[in-house]
C-alpha cells in the first residue's frame, strides 16, 4: 500500500543511480611526477588544487567529501562516496559525478604521493 508515485522512485534507484552504481573505491597506482618534488611542495599543489575545486564546477560539499575521502583509508574513502550519493566512474576517484550528473575530476597528487617524492631537509 502507499501512492502511486512510489514505485517508480523505487524502481528508478535500482536501475543504476544510488549505491549501485558505485564501484569500490581503491589505492590510486603507483605514478612519477616530471620532476622529484619535496613533501613541502607536494603539500602546496594540494592546497592549492582544493583551495581553487569548487570553482571547476559542481557542488561544494561533494568537493568537501572527495576531499575527505582522498585523505582517509580506503573502507572509510568508500563510505563517504557512498554515504555523499557520489558516482565512481574511475575505482581510484580520478573521475567521479554526483547524482545530477556534475563532473569532478581529482589529479593523481591529492590522491596518493609520487614514487620520486624527496623528503624535506
Amino acid at each position: 500500500m502507499g501512492c502511486a508515485g512510489s514505485t517508480p522512485a523505487t524502481k528508478e534507484s535500482g536501475d543504476g543511480s544510488g549505491k549501485d552504481a558505485t564501484k569500490k573505491v581503491r589505492k590510486p597506482k603507483p605514478w612519477k611526477h616530471p620532476q622529484p618534488i619535496t613533501v613541502a611542495q607536494l603539500r602546496q599543489m594540494r592546497d592549492e588544487f582544493w583551495d581553487t575545486a569548487p570553482h571547476y564546477g559542481g557542488r561544494k560539499e561533494i568537493w568537501d567529501a572527495l576531499r575527505v575521502a582522498s585523505e582517509s583509508e580506503v573502507a572509510l574513502a568508500q563510505a563517504i562516496v557512498e554515504s555523499a550519493g557520489i558516482i565512481v566512474s574511475n575505482a581510484d576517484l580520478t573521475l567521479c559525478y554526483d547524482e545530477r550528473g556534475a563532473k569532478y575530476e581529482l589529479p593523481k597528487y591529492v590522491l596518493s604521493e609520487p614514487t620520486n617524492l624527496i623528503q624535506d631537509s
